[in-house]
């Protein structure tokens, strides 16, 4: 079909190229429609900054929480409690029982700000990615707030599963914690030359904790922000949006979490000349201890855990741009 210019131009067909094509490409489009991106620098900083800050304050309440998930008898009492949190320092003072909480700190230390910088820093780019190849995609199959949340949440999924690389460092932190018998006197370089890839063990359980953790975590916080808060770029948020946002995905993740977190545990906890199977304690568990076994610690997790993570993702969500902001200048 012929289109003649008003103007008394040349001819030309419908759909040529003469034709006005749209001002922005698709992946521009996605670009613009994306939260402003900070570097790299600023990533590291603000997500290690966390983790340091982190470990200072929640170290004590992360032992006492391995320990409650290590212990497989009921607990009917408040001496029995004590037995389990404070083992063989149960009767001693209280100052000299809390100090015993600081076991693995150096382990501790080095994994904790190695995580947070992984994951918190390293989720952005996995979502960069994923809004680069897949916007489009997310878009259509779940609308546009949607498809952003969940964008969010499957970077987040992605590097959970490969936060097993810093496995072993998470195995020696738990065994301080929960079984120091097992390291017999040896130092961390003589662990690693004996345990070898045996550090790596439980492995597939801890991806399996992982990925859908972490999914609830990124995506929770990303669905608070754009359903609740009803921001429009997520870097923007203020800390008391970012509190709020990491309070949703932090009691998500450990909730969705928790039964494979008590496996993953109890796996990483036993003697290193000793291992025993996930199926094999899942099979274990369910036959002395029943399936609400595999949400012991909940509650304390959700109380002690829950406002560590909180603390920590909201710190690093809000340092990031300011960090960025500060190497700007």
């Amino acid at each position: 079909m012929a289109r003649v210019d008003p103007a008394g131009g040349e001819r030309t067909k419908q759909g040529s190229s003469t034709e006005q094509r749209p001002p922005h490409s698709r992946e521009q489009q996605a670009r613009m429609s994306n939260d402003k991106k900070q570097s790299g620098t600023a990533r590291v900083l603000g997500s290690a900054s966390a983790g340091i800050l982190e470990i200072g304050v929640f170290h004590p309440v992360d032992t006492v929480s391995k320990r409650l998930m290590s212990n497989h008898s009921r607990i009917a009492s408040a001496a029995q409690l004590n037995a389990v949190v404070f083992r063989e320092h149960a009767g001693e003072a209280l100052g000299k029982r809390l100090f015993t909480l600081f076991p693995g700190l150096g382990y501790a230390a080095t994994y904790k700000i190695l995580q947070r910088v992984y994951k918190y820093g390293g989720q952005p780019f996995a979502n960069e990615f994923l809004n680069r190849n897949f916007k489009a995609d997310f878009d259509a199959a779940f609308g546009e707030k949607t498809g952003k949340a969940l964008r969010s949440a499957t970077a987040g999924s992605l590097i959970g599963i490969g936060e097993i690389v810093l496995l072993p460092l998470d195995v020696l932190k738990i065994k301080r914690q929960t079984n120091p018998e097992a390291f017999k006197g040896r130092g961390f370089l003589r662990i690693l030359r004996d345990e070898g890839l045996g550090l790596y063990r439980g492995w597939g359980w801890t991806a399996a904790r992982n990925a859908p953790g972490s999914f609830a975590l990124f995506g929770g916080n990303a669905f608070a922000k754009e359903y609740i808060l009803g921001l429009k770029d997520y870097s923007s948020a203020t800390w008391s949006q970012n509190f709020v946002s990491s309070i949703v995905g932090a009691s998500a993740s450990l909730i969705v979490s928790a039964p494979l977190d008590v496996i993953k545990t109890r796996i990483q906890n036993r003697n290193f000349d000793n291992p025993e199977s996930g199926f094999r304690i899942v099979r274990n568990t369910l036959k002395n201890e029943g399936a609400t076994a595999f949400f012991k610690g909940l509650t304390p997790k959700l109380l002690t855990t829950g406002p560590k993570l909180v603390f920590s993702f909201a710190l690093a969500q809000s340092l990031i741009p300011a960090f960025d902001k500060l190497l700007a200048q």
